[in-house]
């Protein structure tokens, strides 16, 4: 089905539209009418799909809004937060409130230059989402069966961005001729927003080939989905979000390994040198369609073998001058969205840095630092008291490595950011069911 979505947006775009309130319409329905023991449960499934279709909804100009995706994960998240019990996730209701601030800041700031609306909503949906999102999922208990069917819907829609990209563009050697990040094949669409999200179905495609393919005809499946987003995702020529695909994968790879016994260790080490000799073929045969040049690029080298001076591609000195701004303005910082207008006054360059670090920082100053921190130690405490997510450290490292290469310009860090605040319970329905047996006859219940 999502393949023919794909094929179908291709010829008529128009349908994309059609296709965002098919969304709409089926999961707002699906979260309002499930029964409270599935509230959670439809809540996370409809916010991952949202966050699977958001760049390609985005490609195809499917989105009514820019952000429509993001305040779709709020809705999503609100609907939930008011219709089930919270765990006490006073550390994000605090941050929230930590970023009114800035917004305070900006509204008695305002130049001609500034549109208080707009700038509040193009800088403050993505960690509002998050706020929310965090809300939500704090200490929220899900099977680990059913975080398996989360993954899944982020899945789908990218398949359908995939079979898109290859539609758009069959022919990458046609399209290719230097090593700069490459609009055309990322569907005419911004490179690193597409190569972030594809890296995601990089990540979910390879937990279920080594998790949730028994045989081997969903071993051929998933390793043939695997290398079509794989190679769309590299030949997008933009690094980041296939390198962070890559530490998610190893970092998975590492405690999935560290988490079973002997027996499945040693499948699980067969199952990792076919899987490196996959990526080898990916990468040997992107780097023949693209004469070398992906070569060059991941070497941080031009078209002529050069290397570049600048590995960062210019942003070291944006996020140097935002970070100037903030010991110029520590407290309140300069306002949201300012720093990008402050940029054009002052040096001439309109353009932004993609990193949320520095931007909250010069935007909400000493405020937005306590945010920060707020976002970056909560889940290690969290995950000191509960080690039972298999996917934290991924999700985490995701979240981190996203927000410093792409800032939060698509709803997907905010999402799987979420996604490390889960606690995953291991207990099958079986188990749960014979520990109530034993539990009114007063014996020892069944270990999980």
């Amino acid at each position: 089905m999502h393949i023919l979505i794909g094929l179908a947006v291709y010829s008529l775009e128009v349908l994309s539209k059609v296709y965002i309130l098919g969304i709409v319409l089926y999961f707002s329905n699906k979260i309002l009418y499930s029964k409270p023991s599935q509230k959670t449960l439809h809540v996370l499934i409809a916010c991952s799909y949202v966050v699977g279709a958001e760049v390609f909804l985005r490609m195809t100009g499917g989105n009514f809004l820019y952000e429509l995706s993001k305040y779709l994960v709020i809705l999503f998240c609100l609907m939930g937060i008011l219709t089930t019990r919270l765990k006490q996730p006073i550390p994000f209701i605090v941050y929230i409130f930590l970023l009114i601030p800035g917004i305070l800041v900006a509204g008695f700031n305002m130049t001609e230059q500034t549109t208080i609306r707009t700038a509040i909503a193009f800088n403050l949906s993505g960690p509002v989402c998050l706020g929310v999102v965090a809300i939500f999922c704090y200490k929220r208990k899900i099977s680990y069966q059913n975080i398996h069917r989360v993954l899944l819907a982020m899945l789908l829609p990218l398949i359908t961005t995939t079979i898109y990209l290859f539609v758009f563009t069959p022919s990458i050697r046609d399209i290719i001729s230097g090593t700069g990040s490459n609009f055309a094949a990322s569907g005419g669409f911004g490179p690193n927003q597409v190569s972030t999200v594809l890296g995601i179905g990089m990540f979910v495609l390879s937990v279920r080939f080594f998790m949730l393919s028994p045989s081997l005809f969903l071993k051929i499946l998933n390793g043939l989905l695997l290398a079509a987003i794989s190679y769309r995702a590299i030949v997008t020529f933009s690094r980041g979000g296939v390198i962070t695909a890559i530490i998610m994968i190893t970092v998975f790879v590492f405690y999935y390994f560290r988490k079973v016994n002997q027996k499945a260790k040693f499948r699980i080490s067969r199952t990792v040198l076919l899987f490196v000799s996959m990526g080898l073929l990916i990468w040997l045969y992107t780097s023949f369609q693209t004469s070398g040049l992906i070569d060059m690029r991941y070497a941080n080298k031009d078209a002529l073998g050069r290397e570049k001076s600048d590995i960062s591609t210019g942003r070291a000195d944006l996020v140097s001058f935002e970070i100037d701004e903030f010991l110029k303005n520590p407290v309140l910082g300069v306002g949201v969205g300012k720093i990008k207008e402050l940029r054009q006054i002052n040096e001439g360059i309109d353009a932004a840095s993609h990193n949320e670090m520095s931007r909250i920082l010069s935007e909400h100053g000493l405020f937005g630092m306590v945010a920060f921190l707020i976002l970056l130690i909560s889940p290690l405490l969290f995950r000191i008291r509960n080690k039972s997510n298999i996917f934290f450290f991924s999700c985490y490292f995701f979240w981190f490595l996203t927000i410093n290469h792409s800032s939060m310009r698509i709803a997907a860090p905010a999402f799987i950011y979420g996604l490390c605040l889960l606690d995953i319970q291991f207990t099958s329905k079986r188990t749960k069911k014979a520990n109530v047996a034993l539990k009114k006859k007063h014996l020892m219940p069944v270990a999980p």
